[in-house]
């Protein structure tokens, strides 16, 4: 039997055919490989596969990372309904199981090779969550925790949607250490307007001085000019990273996939500043080779890069 294995070579995608039998003697004769780095995901799952938890799942795996997630909620988009979200969120004891099972089977006392302790925030959607979350981050023994403030999910309730967004920033803002808003959460966390790459670069620090993390603001495609820019602050070093617009029009999972490429730099060692400039990379070829449904947006592919 022959088995057709697809690996990097030269940072371009070959495809070499290797015999099974051939690798089943090799396998046995060589030293076990190095466990692979470990990311853990806190998110939601989002039907169409385009972002979330799916997403970055596939960002992990692309970039060579074990991946891990817990689920926060399900979200699926309602078609009869202009595509908002229809919202449903996990229990919060179910929540609190995945974590203690996750962290008893990767965590610093597990005595595990490649130990967690890198983990990425996404969709979290209320206080209470916020809360499970929070203890567990607290207890977790995390030396990188990536928050993307998923601040609004359209179809909830609005009073609901504030005070889950007061909860996050009281709660779990300070326990991050890289942070990666949009335009609207950046304005949000800073409090500023944000028109041009000026204000971006003021908003990056604001939100530095309230968290004391690494930030990556995000501009992308709602700053006017040809170029997709976001901008990176962590106390002492400020990057604006551009790449080239891939069209006018957000595409999903981008945010997700970009906070999750960072998580899985950090996990494998690398800065943040560093990481952030992989995942700018990383996301900028995913958007070229979106992918398309009869949903109206496009998703980002993670096989972009290859």
């Amino acid at each position: 039997m022959r088995v057709v294995l697809a690996g990097w070579q030269d940072g371009t995608m070959t495809s070499t055919a290797f015999d099974s039998a051939a690798l089943a003697v090799a396998d046995t004769a060589s030293d076990p490989a190095p466990s692979p780095a470990v990311a853990l995901t806190i998110a939601g799952s989002e039907a169409t596969g385009g972002a979330g938890a799916q997403a970055d799942l596939k960002t992990f795996q692309e970039l060579g990372v074990f991946g891990i997630a817990n689920l926060t909620c399900i979200v699926s988009f309602d078609p009869k309904d202009n595509w908002n979200h229809r919202f449903v969120p996990v229990d919060q004891q179910v929540i609190a199981d995945q974590l203690e099972a996750t962290t008893a089977a990767y965590g610093a006392a597990s005595g595990a090779p490649a130990v967690l302790d890198t983990v990425k925030i996404g969709m979290l959607g209320s206080p209470a969550t916020i809360s499970t979350v929070a203890a567990a981050l607290a207890a977790g023994q995390f030396a990188n925790v990536v928050l993307d403030p998923v601040l609004i999910c359209k179809g909830q309730e609005p009073g609901h949607a504030l005070d889950t967004d007061q909860a996050l920033k009281s709660h779990i803002l300070p326990l991050a250490t890289f942070v990666t808003p949009n335009h609207f959460e950046a304005e949000s966390l800073s409090g500023l307007e944000i028109t041009d790459v000026e204000s971006l670069k003021a908003a990056a620090v604001r939100i530095h001085e309230i968290s004391g993390a690494a930030v990556l603001a995000k501009g992308g495609v709602r700053l006017e000019g040809p170029d997709a820019v976001d901008v990176y602050y962590d106390g002492e070093t400020l990057e604006v990273l551009s790449a080239p617009k891939v069209g006018e029009v957000a595409v999903s999972g981008a945010g997700c996939s970009l906070a999750a490429a960072v998580t899985a730099e950090l996990a494998k060692g690398a800065t943040p500043l560093a990481a952030a400039r992989t995942a700018k990379a990383f996301v900028t070829a995913g958007i070229r080779n979106r992918v398309a449904s009869g949903a109206p947006f496009d998703a980002l592919w993670q096989g972009g890069p290859r």
